[in-house]
């Protein structure tokens, strides 16, 4: 009952309670006026009905036809047409509030303007011709990422290092912290209160007193049930410059599903982090609600760092509503680091904010340029038809295509939705596995020994449309190959899925392929 009734839920239910209340208050209002109409004009009765039947139609037709034309993920289409038909005017009053899924206008103005006063703060190093010779074949895929987001720059010459379970990766992360000298820029999306928290909020009061700046960004959905409201106020009153990011506010709207998902740390511009490791307890097995918690994460130390730091400083800007200098937080010289590859930490968020699906695009292109193999780490598998057929086309090419997905839940409809997705991409010759040891919560793409991506990006329609992403994509680092050993390791401990597993339970997979229909909603 407790989890029935989360404030997760709450927020849910509030919205839309919200929503009928303004629905059926309009109503209302055309009720009334209808009624004193015809109690004045009696006569009229027949032709005021004649005009709503009209009228209901003719707005009817307008938002499908909206809907059908409007520039949006193919597969948002059928369900709001759907939605629209089934509900009629209630339909439409969902199209018209839900449909947009973009930042406010407010919003979008303040993000434009900080990205056109930060936007020579990370010009770029290597022309495309420099870049071809760089990274070969790959380099396609860093244009086509550098084209869309200009922030997201190639560097050479940063330290790369991989880590393959959430304790190691906490470890180290405190041994950077207790050694910031400047500053400490952190954002994550969960901070739960438990063992791992409490250590690094220790950290950062003992730096915050040494005169070290320390900033904090949090999601308040996300925080939900982790840490009490006013959190951020608690934390302010450590001397913590701290950000709660997208107040949840009740108001009949679709901006609540802008979450910032990313996972970023950043230490004197200098040293890096980013994966899908939260703040919380289960993340480094601390607790054990799934089973063994399989998450990854990288460091970076060197000039690739700039890109996370630009990142951190654009999203607090937007959360805190202010604008800021931030050419002093940029080193002026960076170490370098020979022999280390090539780094591109980008990020990626909602439309028209970003004017493409960035993660999505840097996953399918990986796919396409690769030539003997494409691992995959995902705790989720809701993917539309662009991701599913680059999947399947990628494995007719001869590319081993192995994605490795948990095998114990922490949410069991997505984990439905997922496992509805096994027949197809079986029978087009993707090899499935699931983590016998418990949940995998780690977003990893490796190919050919050569590329990797760690990031934040799940392969759902929540990460690829809605929320704020982080990742970095790896050229011939060390880190690329620290995380075939880890992937190799991973998928020995997993079972493969058959098309026998995939037939199981007839009910169940009837009711993913109805979910299914308007998991792109949500």
């Amino acid at each position: 009952m407790k989890k029935l009734f989360s404030r997760f839920s709450l927020v849910a239910i509030t919205i839309i309670l919200l929503f009928l209340f303004f629905v059926l208050f309009f109503a209302g209002v055309i009720w009334t006026v209808n009624n004193i109409i015809i109690y004045y004009y009696p006569q009229t009765e027949n032709w005021i009905r004649f005009a709503f039947v009209l009228l209901d139609w003719l707005i009817l037709v307008v938002t499908v036809v909206h809907a059908a034309n409007r520039d949006m993920v193919p597969e948002t289409k059928v369900p709001w047409i759907l939605c629209i038909v089934g509900l009629n005017v209630l339909g439409v009053a969902t199209y018209v509030v839900f449909s947009g899924n973009r930042p406010s206008k407010k919003k979008r103005l303040l993000y434009k303007k900080i990205f056109e006063e930060s936007a020579g703060a990370n010009p770029r190093i290597f022309s495309a011709e420099e870049t071809e010779k760089a990274i070969g074949r790959w380099s396609g895929v860093s244009e086509a990422l550098y084209a869309v987001n200009k922030s997201a720059v190639l560097h050479d010459g940063t330290k790369t290092e991989y880590f393959s379970v959430g304790e190691e990766f906490a470890k180290r992360l405190i041994e950077d912290l207790e050694g910031a000298e400047k500053y400490i820029f952190m954002e994550y999306f969960i901070i739960a209160r438990g063992e791992l928290w409490s250590k690094i909020l220790d950290v950062l009061q003992r730096k915050v007193r040494e005169g070290v700046e320390v900033r904090f960004m949090y999601d308040d959905i996300g925080c939900m049930g982790k840490v009490h409201m006013r959190y951020h106020k608690t934390m302010q009153k450590m001397g913590i410059k701290c950000v709660k990011f997208n107040c949840f506010v009740p108001i009949v709207s679709n901006i609540h599903n802008n979450r910032d998902h990313r996972k970023i740390t950043v230490i004197d511009g200098k040293i890096g982090y980013t994966g899908g490791l939260n703040l919380a307890d289960e993340y480094v097995n601390v607790k054990h609600p799934f089973g063994h918690w399989k998450d990854t994460a990288v460091r970076l130390e060197g000039e690739g760092v700039k890109n996370f730091l630009l990142m951190f400083l654009r999203l607090y800007a937007v959360g805190s509503n202010r604008a800021e200098d931030i050419t002093p937080y940029i080193p002026q010289s960076y170490e370098r680091f020979e022999g280390e590859g090539y780094v591109q930490p980008y990020g990626d968020g909602p439309y028209p904010l970003y004017d493409r699906c960035l993660g999505e695009d840097v996953y399918i292109n990986v796919l396409n340029k690769a030539k003997r193999y494409v691992d995959i780490m995902t705790p989720y598998l809701i993917i539309d038809y662009r991701m599913r057929e680059a999947l399947v086309l990628a494995a007719k090419r001869g590319v081993r295509v192995r994605i490795l997905l948990p095998h114990v839940p922490d949410k069991k409809i997505p984990f439905a939705l997922a496992r509805s997705n096994y027949m197809a991409l079986i029978r087009g010759g993707v090899e499935i596995y699931e983590y016998t040891p418990g949940f995998v919560h780690a977003k990893s793409f490796l190919a050919d020994d050569e590329t990797a991506v760690v990031g934040t990006i799940n392969l759902d329609y929540r990460s690829l449309l809605f929320h704020f992403e982080d990742a970095v994509i790896m050229y011939k680092t060390k880190a690329v190959a620290q995380m075939k050993a880890d992937m190799d390791h991973a998928f020995a401990l997993s079972a493969r899925q058959t098309e026998a597993d995939a037939k199981k339970n007839v009910v169940s997979r009837g009711f993913c392929e109805i979910a299914k229909l308007f998991a792109p909603l949500f």
